[in-house]
């Protein structure tokens, strides 16, 4: 069967950057500034971006702003999501998720897995919906946020994606708030 439906439209999304560590500044912060420079490049807007230490309060409160604001449509986090001591990245941002995205995990560690094999169990990456944003939680190195964003949120923030994507979805998001996020996608 033939898709005979005319081409989609880029639809460009507000998206959001946090890294969470302990010794990086922006001006060092290499995972953060991959997933800025490889959302700006397919399009999307870069909306904030900041860094925060790994302290389940700091995160969970940056992350509620950004939930909060209208403006943002999705966040990506980079960071704290090992096993150490510090890594605290899902426990903070885990209780603030209506809806956990399990699928994300599971196609994030398939990619991981074809580049560094079992090693990928020692991530903790998560995904869900709260407020009607999209949040992500990738690990802190440049290699997973590429990973991350190559092989799963470029194509499934992409409007145009076959044969769907979270952005086409977005308007019924916050059927339980009545807060529009993506115009102009229709279902």
């Amino acid at each position: 069967m033939t898709d005979t439906a005319p081409p989609r439209q880029f639809i460009p999304l507000n998206i959001a950057v946090l890294t969470i560590s302990d010794t990086r500044a922006l001006a060092d912060d290499k995972s953060g500034t991959t997933l800025a420079d490889r959302l700006t490049a397919a399009g999307h807007k870069l909306a904030a971006r900041g860094i925060v230490t790994d302290d389940i309060d700091a995160i969970r409160a940056q992350v509620k702003i950004w939930i909060a604001d209208a403006g943002i449509d999705a966040i990506i986090t980079t960071g704290g999501t090992g096993f150490t001591g510090r890594d605290v990245t899902p426990e903070a941002i885990e209780p603030l998720f209506e809806k956990r995205m399990d699928g994300f995990s599971i196609a994030f560690h398939m990619l991981s897995h074809a580049k560094i094999g079992v090693s990928t169990i020692q991530s903790r990456a998560t995904a869900g919906v709260a407020g009607a944003t999209y949040i992500f939680c990738l690990p802190g190195s440049p290699g997973a946020c590429r990973d991350g964003w190559d092989g799963i949120l470029a194509h499934q923030l992409d409007y145009r994606s076959k044969p769907c994507n979270f952005v086409e979805i977005m308007p019924r998001l916050d059927e339980h708030l009545r807060r529009p996020k993506a115009k102009g996608a229709s279902v």
